[in-house]
C-alpha cells in the first residue's frame, strides 16, 4: 500500500467553540435547519400551486429554493454531527469528495443563479412593455439550466484541483465542511500551483458575478429614479431590496473566505456560517415576510387548506 491511499477517514473538528457551548449550538442550528428546509418547500409549494406566481421572478425563485434547501442539507447536518461528538465528526474520503462536489456545485449554480436573478430584474424594471416578450418561458429555461450546468463544470474542476492530490499524514480538517482551502493544508505535496488555480477560477466565478450584479443593480437605481410616481419607485425598490439582502449576505463571506491572502481556519469556519447556514434561511423568511404576493398566495393556500 502507497503512503497516497493511507487516509481513508477524514476527522471534520466543526466551528470553533467552547467545550460548554456544543448543546446550545446544537440546539440551535437544529432549529435553524428545520426552519430553513420547511421555509423553502413552503415557497416551492406555494408558487407551485398558485397560478399567479408563475413569472419569470418567481420560476428562479424556485430554483433559489430548491438549491438552498439541498445547499443547507450537505453542509448543516454534519456540522450538526461535530457538535455532537467531542472529538469531531468522522467522514470517509469518498463521502469527503461528495461534500465537497455538491458544496461547490450548488453553491456555484447559487452564484449564477443570482446573476441571473439580477438580469430578469433590470429587463423587469428597464424594459417594462418589453419585458415578457424577452424573457419568455424558453429564455426562462434556458438561463437556468445554463445556471446548473456551469455550477456543476464550476464543481468538478475545484473537486478534481483537491483531490488529485496525495493525503498521507494528518486527517483533521479544521471545517465543519469538506471545503478545499482546509484540506489542501492536509496533502502531501506542494499546494501552491493547485491553491493559485482554485484562487483564480473561484476569483473569476464570485467576482465576475458580482460585478454584473452591482451593474444590474446600478441600472436598475437610474432606471427606478427616473419613474414619476413615488408608488412606483417605492414599489420597484421594494421588489430589488430582498434580493440584495441575500445577494450581500452570500457574496460577501464567500469573496472574504476565497479572496484573500492566507487563511484563518477559526475565522473562516464563523465567516462560512453566513453563506452555508444564514442565507438558506434568510431565502424563505425575505422573500415572504417582504413580499405581498407571496404572502398573499400563503393566505390563499391556509384558506384552500382549512376549508379541505
Amino acid at each position: 500500500m502507497s503512503n497516497e491511499s493511507l487516509v481513508t477517514v477524514f476527522v471534520l473538528t466543526g466551528l470553533p467553540r467552547a467545550p460548554g457551548l456544543d448543546t446550545p449550538l446544537f440546539a440551535i442550528f437544529l432549529v435553524i435547519y428545520v426552519l430553513t428546509v420547511l421555509g423553502n418547500l413552503l415557497i416551492l409549494l406555494v408558487i407551485t400551486l398558485d397560478s399567479h406566481l408563475h413569472t419569470p421572478m418567481y420560476y428562479f425563485l424556485t430554483n433559489l429554493s430548491f438549491i438552498d434547501m439541498w445547499f443547507s442539507t450537505v453542509t448543516v447536518p454534519k456540522m450538526l454531527l461535530t457538535l455532537a461528538s467531542p472529538g469531531g465528526g468522522a467522514i470517509s474520503f469518498p463521502s469527503c469528495v461528495a461534500q465537497l462536489y455538491f458544496f461547490h456545485f450548488l453553491g456555484g449554480t447559487e452564484c449564477f443563479l443570482y446573476t441571473v436573478m439580477s438580469y430578469d430584474r433590470y429587463l423587469a424594471i428597464t424594459y417594462p412593455l418589453r419585458y415578457t416578450s424577452l424573457m419568455t418561458g424558453r429564455t426562462c429555461v434556458l438561463l437556468a439550466t445554463s445556471t446548473w450546468l456551469s455550477g456543476a463544470l464550476h464543481s468538478a474542476v475545484q473537486t478534481t484541483l483537491t483531490f488529485r492530490l496525495p493525503f498521507c499524514g494528518p486527517n483533521r480538517i479544521q471545517h465543519y465542511v469538506c471545503d478545499s482551502p482546509p484540506i489542501l493544508k492536509l496533502a502531501c505535496a506542494d499546494t501552491s500551483v493547485t491553491e493559485t488555480v482554485i484562487f483564480v477560477t473561484v476569483g473569476m466565478v464570485a467576482s465576475g458575478c458580482f460585478l454584473l450584479i452591482v451593474l444590474s443593480y446600478v441600472s436598475i437605481v437610474c432606471s427606478i429614479l427616473r419613474i414619476r410616481t413615488s408608488e412606483g419607485r417605492r414599489r420597484a425598490f421594494q421588489t430589488c431590496a430582498s434580493h440584495c439582502i441575500v445577494v450581500l449576505c452570500f457574496f460577501g463571506p464567500g469573496l472574504f473566505i476565497y479572496l484573500r491572502p492566507g487563511s484563518r481556519d477559526a475565522v473562516d469556519g464563523v465567516v462560512a456560517v453566513f453563506y452555508t447556514v444564514l442565507t438558506p434561511l434568510l431565502n424563505p423568511v425575505v422573500y415572504t415576510l417582504r413580499n405581498k404576493e407571496v404572502k398573499k398566495a400563503l393566505v390563499k393556500l391556509k384558506g384552500k387548506i382549512a376549508h379541505s
